[in-house]
């Protein structure tokens, strides 16, 4: 059966991937109520489509920190991309680096930021840090990121501790057996490493806003930070001049209870008024999803869990098939919305309503 739109990809994996890799894969928080919202509010946004307007010439182009990518669809961090295809995250890359877009690369990889570089060297490729309580783990993890290439530093900031996901827990982290953070190793004394890799409370819960400011004296690279839902919170990432925001619940895996990421994000483009880009994760299964991101003030969207589907399935190849479903997805419905690119002027006069 042909693979048509991401659900495609997902009941896919659902079906071949090992049943501890799937939980990983699919596990929210608690109750998994935020996980659900992330999908369900797109689904209440209505475009004001408009007509007769010259849909013969398609734009998907944007520009994220000053580089052009081919369409406003990154791939999210995320871990472990060994669990769901042998060469992991060298085939989320080379994927990235095909369809001209931005993969945001997990500290918590199962290949090595310096095997990443190498796989795609012309990749825009971003590096997601954590802060451990050993911050020398931190300094030298930005350092091999630098010196691989990387083009931009992403602040995770909603993990002071793990979110309790039920299945890993019931699971007993069984898949750990297959992978491991690949750069991690050396790095803990501790052998125990049953926190997703690492050692149980290695990251640091007392990280501030003040710790901006360290990272700035550590790294000259841009610094996102991940994980804001309010506009207090955006209000202050603007204050500790950072170059972007990525409005996100950490897929549901958090804080259960948070608000749906396409929710929070039209308070923050209001606070930040186009001063630094703003981006979004969490809930992104179809084209007129990342349109209607795009309408609120998103910059560009990035893809979790849909981008582990298209790697389940054939790996680069896989994946690739991912991004061209929602590249064209994303061009169609630009056209039946009746707006040919989405400059800024485009994004604010694209009407929308919600229902409920």
């Amino acid at each position: 059966m042909a693979l048509v739109c991401l659900s495609d990809f997902e009941m896919y994996a659902k079906q071949h991937l090992p049943k501890d890799v799937w939980d990983f894969v699919a596990a929210g928080a608690d109750e998994c109520c935020t996980l659900e919202e992330n999908l369900k509010e797109f689904k209440r946004i209505r475009f004001r489509p408009r007509v007769l307007r010259d849909m013969s010439a398609m734009d998907t182009r944007t520009t994220i920190l000053g580089t052009e990518i081919s369409f406003p669809v990154g791939i999210a961090p995320t871990g472990f991309h060994r669990l769901a295809w042998p060469d992991g995250e060298l085939s989320t890359a080379r994927a990235a680096e095909a369809m001209k877009t931005c993969y945001i690369a997990s500290s918590y990889a199962s290949c090595s930021v310096d095997e990443i570089a190498a796989a795609a060297p012309a990749a825009l490729r971003w590096f997601q840090l954590y802060i451990h309580r050993d911050r020398t783990v931190a300094e030298h993890l930005i350092r091999r990121a630098e010196a691989a290439g990387f083009q931009a530093l992403v602040l995770t900031a909603d993990v002071p501790y793990s979110g309790k996901r039920r299945d890993d827990i019931r699971n007993d982290f069984s898949f750990l057996s297959a992978v491991k953070p690949k750069n991690f190793e050396g790095a803990f004394e501790s052998k125990d490493c049953s926190e997703y890799g690492v050692p149980a409370g290695s990251i640091d819960p007392s990280v501030t806003w003040n710790d901006i400011s360290w990272l700035r004296r550590v790294t000259r690279l841009p610094l996102i930070i991940k994980g804001i839902l309010t506009k207090e919170d955006a209000e202050l990432a603007m204050g500790h001049g950072v170059q972007g925001i990525i409005v996100s619940n950490h897929g549901g895996r958090q804080l259960d209870g948070a608000p749906a990421s396409i929710d929070a994000l039209v308070e923050i483009v209001a606070t930040v008024q186009n001063k630094i880009d703003v981006y979004l994760d969490g809930g992104i299964r179809t084209g007129s999803d990342v349109l209607k991101a795009l309408a609120l003030g998103a910059k560009c969207v990035f893809i979790g869990r849909p981008a582990i589907w298209g790697l389940g399935y054939k790996g680069e190849e896989g994946l690739r098939k991912v991004l061209e479903i929602l590249k064209e997805e994303l061009r169609l419905s630009m056209a039946l919305v009746g707006h040919a690119d989405y400059n800024s002027e485009a994004r604010w006069s694209l009407g929308f309503t919600f229902s409920f």
